[in-house]
């Protein structure tokens, strides 16, 4: 079955609404080491806050913006209307998941990879007989995280507006040795997605060159759903992804 264009995830994010330390509410700070990521603006306003190789940038969200980065961004959403809605496309679908992405946490806990798991961790649906005791903690265990992420990016967003994009260099070497014994375990995913559709679409343009377009007659339409149940705690807000794995054919008529 073929995957969403380009190997791609897709989800819709509500922005957590939390004020941090510094008075702005949003999201846990993070990068990505080898996924880009964009941001569709649905609904709200806000800034996305990015430190890179530019140095520090704030970005203005508004519905019909458009924007993405690239790996090693550390990247911070800021809801400023309490309600930013977003559509986020992820590169490498999977990735994420299993583990592309590193919050900003102060140095001490990213030099402990006990620690900065036990920093990371959210409590799952089964550890809970009642729902509303499991979305309690479930929230505040996102939110503690959240401002973990925040104590550690704002110092190092001083660094990096007192010193340039090299102040950097810590976290992203952090980054990856936090990702170093993961990241053998996703060429699969990679394969089976991007790497798969670029071959994919290698051999379409052979054929058509060629004068030949058997692929054509193999068109179907897809569709999938978001999970049912309550919206899941991301880093950035709660988050309902769409099953791209439990795609379905559309049936025509007959």
């Amino acid at each position: 079955m073929p995957g969403f264009p380009g190997g791609t995830a897709v989800s819709h994010l509500l922005v957590y609404a939390w004020p941090a330390a510094d008075g702005r509410a949003g999201g846990s700070p993070h990068l990505h080491t080898a996924s880009a990521e964009g941001y569709v603006v649905v609904r709200g306003e806000g800034e996305l806050e990015t430190l890179s190789g530019a140095g520090y940038a704030r970005t203005p969200l508004a519905p019909g913006r458009l924007l993405w980065f690239t790996p090693g961004t550390v990247h911070r959403l800021v809801n400023g209307s309490g309600d930013l809605e977003l559509l986020v496309v992820m590169q490498n679908a999977g990735l994420p998941e299993s583990g592309d992405a590193v919050l900003t946490y102060p140095p001490e806990v990213l030099a402990d990879p006990d620690a900065y798991a036990r920093a990371t961790e959210i409590p799952a649906w089964s550890d809970f007989a009642d729902a509303d005791a499991a979305q309690a903690a479930m929230s505040r265990a996102a939110r503690e995280r959240r401002d973990l992420a925040v104590e550690g990016y704002l110092r190092l967003r001083e660094r990096v507006r007192a010193e340039g994009p090299g102040a950097l260099t810590g976290l992203h070497e952090a980054a990856v040795r936090l990702v170093r014994d993961k990241a053998a375990g996703w060429h699969h995913h990679w394969e089976r997605g991007p790497h798969a559709q670029a071959e994919a679409t290698r051999g379409h343009v052979a054929d058509l060159a060629a004068g030949t377009g058997g692929h054509l007659r193999d068109a179907a339409v897809y569709t999938a759903d978001s999970p049912p149940g309550p919206r899941r705690n991301g880093m950035c807000g709660t988050l309902r992804v769409w099953d791209l794995d439990g795609a379905r054919p559309v049936e025509g008529e007959r």
